[in-house]
């Protein structure tokens, strides 16, 4: 059964917060709720939150104050916080001549749908998800160029080996949240059960280039990782070299040594 929320407003705002690496929404689910997959509680005194496992939530109408406190609500779930949260915002505004428009931060709705809100929450959790990945990717991208700018370097330090390796470490990881967990280019299960709202989804999904700025960072990510894992290569390869030299020096000094014992001592 379709429900239908803020039947006395005429807007509402809609605010996407990436608080924390997961949220432990099992007793959430235990309680009143609106709707699930992906969830929707209530909050505030006339507000809604949608919820999502992976540590993004998206609330709608809710004051500052409000807002404060649910997200204090929430902290005995949040495993690892973000701090601060990635935001992204957007208006809802609710017109029946132009519904699915979005112009700018603002989309038109004929009503506001439970269903509709789930859509919207599915891709500003999204887009808040792939907004800190790609300020992390970038980050590890900037720390990655020195090595690659000095791969024929025959000597590194053992902190420049274990930053190469953290930096692989935050590349699995990363590849791992957006593919494993996140499932950003899949669509919506509630699709499934509300087939006439994929306009809706398709419109969002093409605003914010949820697909695109995917493909973009799985792309990035491949340079890191490959980049990383040459340089290591390289470092392992040259540590060989270095050793089958020693052995070289340490053969070419025995038979000296011999040598000298030979012609000295004889």
């Amino acid at each position: 059964m379709q429900k239908t929320l803020f039947n006395d407003r005429s807007t509402v705002k809609a605010r996407a917060l990436l608080i924390g690496q997961s949220i432990n929404i099992k007793s959430l689910e235990k309680t009143d709720y609106l709707a699930v997959t992906p969830l929707v509680v209530s909050a505030g005194e006339n507000g809604c939150a949608v919820l999502f496992r992976y540590g993004a939530i998206v609330v709608f109408n809710l004051t500052s104050s409000e807002e404060k406190a649910f997200l204090t609500s929430l902290n005995p779930l949040i495993t690892t916080p973000v701090d601060p949260p990635e935001v992204e915002e957007l208006e809802l505004y609710r017109d029946t001549t132009h519904p699915g428009k979005i112009k700018s931060d603002t989309i038109f709705l004929s009503e506001f749908r439970v269903e509709s809100l789930q859509i919207i929450a599915d891709i500003l959790a999204k887009s808040v998800i792939l907004a800190y990945y790609e300020a992390r990717t970038a980050r590890s991208f900037d720390r990655i160029e020195p090595f690659a700018a000095s791969l024929q370097h025959a000597s590194w330090n053992r902190q420049q080996v274990q930053e190469l390796i953290q930096q692989l470490g935050n590349t699995f990881s990363i590849h791992h949240k957006m593919v494993g967990r996140v499932e950003i280019i899949d669509k919506p299960e509630i699709l499934w059960e509300y087939p006439e709202l994929e306009p809706l989804y398709r419109r969002l999904a093409t605003e914010y280039e949820v697909r695109e700025r995917h493909l973009a960072l799985e792309s990035k990510l491949e340079l890191v990782f490959r980049t990383a894992e040459t340089a290591l290569g390289l470092l392992q390869n040259n540590t060989n070299l270095r050793v089958e030299w020693y052995i070289v020096i340490l053969i070419v000094v025995e038979i000296i040594l011999s040598l000298y014992d030979l012609f000295f001592n004889s």
